[in-house]
């Protein structure tokens, strides 16, 4: 456990509550955006995935 030779003033603590919230907040905005946008990019893999199989399938039986 930490011992502070000098406390943390209000100012301060409030200024460390801010950021803690604007990280939060950031965290969040990250996990919706990933989460939204999860649909699109398996569809983009799957798509690739088809083609590469598609492609060897065709240089492998001429």
């Amino acid at each position: 456990m930490a011992v502070w030779s000098y406390p943390p003033t209000p100012k301060q603590l409030a200024v460390t509550a801010c950021c803690f919230v604007t990280g939060v907040a950031l965290f969040a905005v990250g996990a919706h955006l990933s989460l939204a946008n999860v649909g699109p990019q398996q569809d983009r893999v799957k798509a690739r995935r088809n083609f590469v199989k598609d492609r060897l399938r065709k240089l492998l039986d001429d």
